[in-house]
């Protein structure tokens, strides 16, 4: 993953970059209804999607079992933290230790969330340089990735910040060719176990996606930078 530079998200292994082009009714993924328009719902598209932005996410409330599409920021912190500046923001969540690390655990048992995506990007390190890919389904369609939410109060006021993080799993035969690492994705059948109550514990949904059932190809380096949030960022090399 080629990070911004001075960036202060901590970002060690992988999925760091996505796009969410889709309409929000379609990112909804069929978990949402969406009935009335959304107080956000003129938020643009996003090709090169990045940590640090706001970005669509599926998440249940753990109070009242609502679900809803929301605006949530790419980075997560943690509710006990009391500076948000006060450390680097983890984007990422390990499935071998996101039940159990301080920074997660809690979030993972009460507020499990879906990023919906069209695809997400990966580099190849090749002879010193970084080859960047896309990667998405064969089917064209938005997708779900596993992640985590938290709610964090900035402290002296009453104003919530609401942050997530990906989960990563090691990679299937297709993500293998470029990289170790993947974002855990999810099928559309596992989606309400994922969002549901913490017992039985969905941890063995965080495994590698069926290779066969995606594609990637490679891409401009021109998706580095994140200010390059177009359509061009996805077309194939020649």
């Amino acid at each position: 993953m080629v990070a911004a530079e001075g960036s202060r998200f901590y970002i060690s292994h992988m999925c760091g970059r996505i796009t969410q082009k889709s309409p929000p009714s379609e990112l909804a993924l069929k978990i949402v209804s969406l009935v009335e328009p959304l107080h956000s719902h003129n938020a643009p598209p996003r090709y090169n999607g990045a940590p640090g932005q706001e970005h669509w996410v599926i998440r249940r409330n753990p109070k009242t079992g609502q679900r809803t599409l929301d605006r949530l920021w790419w980075g997560l912190i943690p509710h006990w933290c009391e500076d948000e500046k006060g450390g680097r923001r983890p984007i990422n969540a390990k499935c071998e230790s996101v039940a159990r690390l301080p920074t997660f655990r809690d979030a993972y048992r009460r507020r499990r969330c879906i990023l919906p995506v069209d695809n997400f990007f990966e580099w190849k390190a090749i002879k010193g340089a970084k080859q960047p890919y896309a990667i998405a389904m064969k089917s064209g369609e938005p997708f779900g990735l596993a992640a985590v939410w938290e709610n964090w109060r900035r402290p002296g006021t009453d104003e919530w910040v609401r942050t997530f993080a990906v989960i990563t799993c090691p990679s299937n035969a297709l993500v293998a060719e470029i990289h170790d690492r993947m974002p855990v994705i999810l099928a559309p059948e596992t989606y309400d176990r994922w969002l549901a109550d913490v017992e039985p514990d969905p941890g063995d949904l965080l495994v590698p996606f069926p290779a066969g059932l995606m594609r990637m190809w490679p891409i401009s380096t021109r998706v580095n930078k994140p200010e390059n949030d177009d359509a061009d960022v996805l077309t194939p090399l020649a």
